[in-house]
């Protein structure tokens, strides 16, 4: 299986909600931080990509048809590169907003000290904190600014690089139909997953969470 959609989307913008929407438009598996957590192992490509070892993509996608979230949106370029037939989505939300989720689920995990957590989600922090509070924020989590000038940054950055016939800039808010249009997939009948992520947060985060 190779990858037919890369999120390039930082984590907290529907991107949960995104994963379950790909999954039942039938381009699943979809790789998410929640596959991470659900498999720990997994903690050791990402360890591996952010010290910047080559990768082999196929590997670290064996078997998933999509991908949303962090820490796979990190590297979007290369894998827009690695899948030149994937299309790339690109999940947007109010940047204030996402900011406030931010702060209030993964930043939180990102800044605890790592002998408070289990041991299976101290590796994953580990790795979060590297790829994510590190290399993409510089160690800012608490600077509101400055982590919203990045991600608006990002933004701008993915869609200067990507070919507009290529990427959708999507706001999970918009439904079904732009998705599905760009994916060219049918509508299905059923309304849009609308998934609480913050609510979800204390069981995603959990070291027996597993995820569809």
């Amino acid at each position: 299986m190779s990858l037919k959609v890369v999120g390039a989307g930082f984590g907290r913008t529907g991107t949960l909600s995104m994963k379950a929407a790909l999954e039942q438009l039938g381009l699943g598996p979809c790789y998410h931080m929640a596959e991470v957590i659900a498999h720990p192992p997994f903690v050791t490509h990402w360890m591996a990509a952010a010290e910047g070892r080559d990768i082999d993509w196929d590997v670290v996608f064996a078997g998933y048809g999509a991908t949303v979230d962090w820490p796979a949106c990190s590297f979007w370029r290369e894998l827009a590169g690695h899948y030149r037939d994937a299309k790339v989505i690109l999940t947007v939300r109010d940047l204030d907003t996402w900011f406030d989720s931010c702060q209030a689920t993964i930043f939180n995990i990102m800044k605890a000290p790592l002998e408070v957590l289990p041991p299976p989600m101290a590796g994953i922090a580990r790795m979060a904190r590297m790829l994510v509070r590190e290399k993409t924020f510089g160690d800012r989590l608490d600077d509101r600014g400055h982590c919203v000038a990045v991600h608006r940054a990002h933004i701008e950055e993915v869609t200067r690089t990507i070919p507009a016939s290529r990427l959708l800039v999507f706001d999970v808010k918009q439904g079904w139909e732009p998705l599905c249009r760009f994916l060219e997939v049918p509508v299905p009948g059923n309304p849009f997953p609308r998934v609480n992520e913050r609510e979800n947060f204390g069981r995603d985060i959990s070291p027996d969470s597993r995820r569809p």
